[in-house]
């Protein structure tokens, strides 16, 4: 009885609690805003006076709040003590620092913990977690759900007319971390119910004929626990997908019914998550933010700094924030700590506004004495006193005071896009074709591809795939896609679009069924071949004659399609005696665009030299290819419709280039640019020029 009424509750909940669909407005600071997060509560002494004067000092323009905090805000049960958090806001706003304040929903109090120890998750196979760590509570509980609305309407509803305030972080890197008690596996078998409604169309889509696994009621569905089929797999990842999705939708309706208008609704997203659908997450937000934490010293290239940038922009089209990234060192324990060597702080907040970030924050102010993130340092040190590192942070909040205004509100006009399939991440995860490489890997690689050749990419999603907005279209293996989908992608390149596609792109429907007809199903005219069998690499293999010249590095890896072409013209072939009657890679001109397939894992030198060629088949001009080492380029339209041009030097060498656009004048300097100038950049050193319109 006890569980029938706890499904009830939580049935009544969902229903109290619907996703919010929120267009929202990003918002206008009309400069980079520059700071960090800041814990008075996790202070060892009174010095709040010190630390805000001294904010005020170095320049810093906004902190962010009380993420962490639920338990300080309300130490028991309905009792709550703001005194602290006025006293901090108000200090702020005195020194003429903005806040952003966030939902402390990610870490439970322990009290409730005490009163409602089933509000924690339950994995798969696994006991229910006890109490210590954080974002470990079942984000479908009614229970915890009527606690944390109290808490986020007492919260937004005290400072929502705080002048300080200009707007509101969700949580806290959500994760559903894989909720699976009993009502939220109810609630999944409800969801299957309403999407195929007949047991018939569920056994059809899942194949569950197989090993006589098929349903005659949705009542004899089976718990997640002992799957093996992938397309309920699949089906389950997308539903800890919507969890979240939901969650935070519902939490952007409370702020959003309670917060002034100029006050911003966003959510951080933990790097590039896989256990959350960003595009649908942001849908309830009026800008994302992002946490980037990136190599230091010898290992910051710029890279991750890029790669995160581009997806944050590409959610909603436009700009983004960095809530957290490094200042000093990183890391749950004191192994692995690698300080910022001299201007890499300012080389990588620069680095986040010539991607389109409004805002740069580090994680955070003060680096703490207790807890578990005792190394995850912060601007200051453990001693709290004034440091090399906090130098090089005032030396950055006075850059950004003389280009912030040039640099805010930027837009950028990328000719490359690369789609990202969750659905394929996670179909691949069920069916691996390697032990080591997956699709994350092939999507690093054309990433870091394209970066090294300073060509600027942006991301687009299932959900509304704007192919016709880019000249080329990279695909990783899209090992999961829908006929719409595939049928969208070969109009694209009929219609005069390039794309350059992996391995396994085609092959099962949306269920993670495979498709009964040739692979590469609905792509087969597009690509222009067809293929029935495939096959394991156990060593590198070279390609016949060296085809794109790539030396000592000509060879592919891991897995092999036999393609046999019927309109596609093949560019490379495997050097084996047996192998060797099939393509490597094809391209197939189609319509008025042409198609290229990878039906193998290539080296990274290879893999550089086609993205080369499929660059120029699709006219794509590589201006900054020839730069030199190290010296990464970004590109973008300032507010006033001025090109910006973005130089960093990610290497401890002074690098020689000559300036191969319009006249300008440096942001930074303030002094002219000449078109072909010879520019000259210190290590870690970068240039930014404001365009001749």
């Amino acid at each position: 009885m006890k569980s029938i009424s706890f499904t009830l509750i939580l049935l009544c909940a969902l229903v109290l609690f619907p996703s919010a669909s929120y267009a929202g407005t990003p918002p206008k600071f009309g400069t980079i805003l520059y700071g960090a997060s800041y814990y008075w509560e996790y202070m060892p002494y009174e010095r709040l006076d010190q630390d805000v004067q001294l904010m005020e000092k170095l320049g810093i323009t906004f902190v962010r709040l009380g993420e962490s905090t639920w338990g300080v805000m309300e130490p028991r049960d309905g009792e709550f003590d703001f005194a602290w958090l006025d006293r901090v806001i108000d200090r702020l706003h005195k020194a003429g620092i903005k806040v952003i304040l966030g939902t402390p929903t990610y870490s439970i109090p322990a009290w409730l913990y005490k009163k409602h120890p089933e509000i924690q998750v339950k994995q798969i196979n696994q006991d229910r977690y006890s109490y210590g760590l954080r974002q470990m509570t079942d984000l479908t509980h009614p229970v915890y759900r009527r606690y944390a609305e109290r808490i986020i309407r007492t919260l937004v509803s005290r400072y929502k007319d705080h002048p300080a305030v200009i707007g509101y972080q969700l949580d806290n890197e959500t994760h559903a971390s894989g909720t699976a008690d009993a009502p939220v596996q109810l609630r999944f078998r409800e969801e299957i119910q309403a999407k195929f409604k007949t047991p018939e169309a569920l056994n059809k889509a899942w194949g569950l004929n197989y090993w006589g696994q098929n349903i005659a009621s949705f009542e004899d569905l089976p718990p997640r626990d002992g799957i093996l089929n992938p397309g309920y797999k699949l089906e389950w990842e997308r539903f800890q997908q919507r969890v979240i999705a939901e969650f935070l939708g519902w939490q952007a309706g409370i702020v959003n019914g309670l917060k002034r208008p100029d006050q911003f609704v966003s959510n951080d997203f933990a790097g590039v998550q896989t256990d959350l659908d960003p595009f649908e997450v942001s849908r309830s937000l009026d800008v994302p933010s992002i946490n980037i934490y990136h190599g230091m010293q010898d290992r910051l290239t710029g890279v991750e700094i890029a790669h995160m940038g581009d997806y944050a922009r590409s959610l909603k089209r436009s700009g983004y924030l960095v809530t957290e990234t490094n200042a000093q060192t990183t890391g749950w324990d004191s192994a692995g700590q690698f300080p910022p060597y001299d201007g890499q702080l300012r080389l990588a907040a620069f680095a986040h506004a010539g991607s389109g970030a409004e805002l740069v924050g580090y994680w955070h102010w003060h680096s703490l004495h207790y807890g578990q993130e005792t190394y995850w340092k912060g601007v200051l040190a453990h001693d709290l006193e004034p440091n090399r590192v906090s130098e090089e942070v005032g030396r950055v909040a006075r850059d950004l005071k003389t280009a912030g205004p040039a640099l805010a509100g930027l837009t950028k006009k990328n000719d490359v896009a690369v789609l990202y399939s969750l659905d394929s991440i996670y179909g691949l995860n069920f069916m691996p074709f390697d032990d080591k490489k997956d699709y994350g890997f092939i999507l690093d690689q054309f990433y870091r591809t394209l970066y090294n050749l300073n060509v600027e990419t942006d991301f687009v999603f299932p959900q509304e795939p704007r192919f016709e907005d880019y000249r080329l279209v990279i695909v990783p293996p899209l090992y999961i896609a829908s006929d719409a989908l595939l049928d969208r992608l070969a109009a694209y390149v009929k219609g005069g679009g390039h794309v350059l596609a992996a391995f396994k792109s085609g092959f099962c429907n949306e269920n993670s069924t495979v498709r009964p007809v040739m692979a590469p199903g609905p792509l087969r005219a597009a690509a222009g071949f067809r293929y029935q069998e495939f096959s394991t690499l156990t060593k590198p293999m070279p390609l016949r004659g060296d085809p794109f010249k790539a030396g000592a590095k000509n060879e592919v890896s891991v897995w092999a399609e036999f393609l046999i072409p019927e309109t596609a013209k093949p560019l490379a072939f495997y050097d084996h005696e047996f192998f060797g009657r099939w393509p490597a890679i094809t391209r197939n001109s189609f319509g008025k665009g042409t198609l290229t397939y990878e039906g193998t894992i290539l080296s990274d030198e290879l893999q550089e030299k086609v993205v080369r060629d499929v660059l120029a088949d699709a006219g794509i001009p590589m201006r900054d290819a020839g730069l030199p080492p190290g010296i990464r380029t970004k590109h973008a339209v300032a507010a006033d419709g001025r090109p910006l041009h973005f130089f960093y030097n990610f290497s401890g060498q002074a690098a020689t280039f000559v300036y191969g656009y319009k006249a300008g004048a440096d942001v930074l300097a303030g002094e002219p640019v000449a078109a072909g100038a010879k520019i000259t950049l210190a290590p870690w050193d970068l240039l930014i020029v404001k365009a001749t319109k």
